[in-house]
């Protein structure tokens, strides 16, 4: 994982969290429905953004291929 989807994978758990937070406030307040729902959408938002690639996500994985190329590190060339 590279540092780009590491920043990504963070701003999403950034704009989740609330949203979990808000349906686990739901739970104990009663509002089973509201509350479940709530926690399924962030985790739906997680699990979108770490598993599916989107059209906005190739620019990305191609710039991470071409600094892994460039960029190699010390301890693979030791092992070729």
């Amino acid at each position: 994982m590279g540092i780009i989807s590491t920043f990504g994978t963070v701003v999403t758990l950034v704009l989740a969290l609330p949203v979990a937070m808000l349906g686990t406030l739901f739970l104990a307040q009663g509002q089973t429905l509201s509350g479940i729902a709530m926690i399924v959408v962030a985790v739906l938002m997680f699990v979108v953004k770490t598993y599916v690639t989107t059209p906005d996500d190739l620019p990305m994985m191609a710039a991470e291929r071409t600094v892994g190329t460039i960029a190699k590190d010390p301890d693979e060339d030791e092992q070729n």
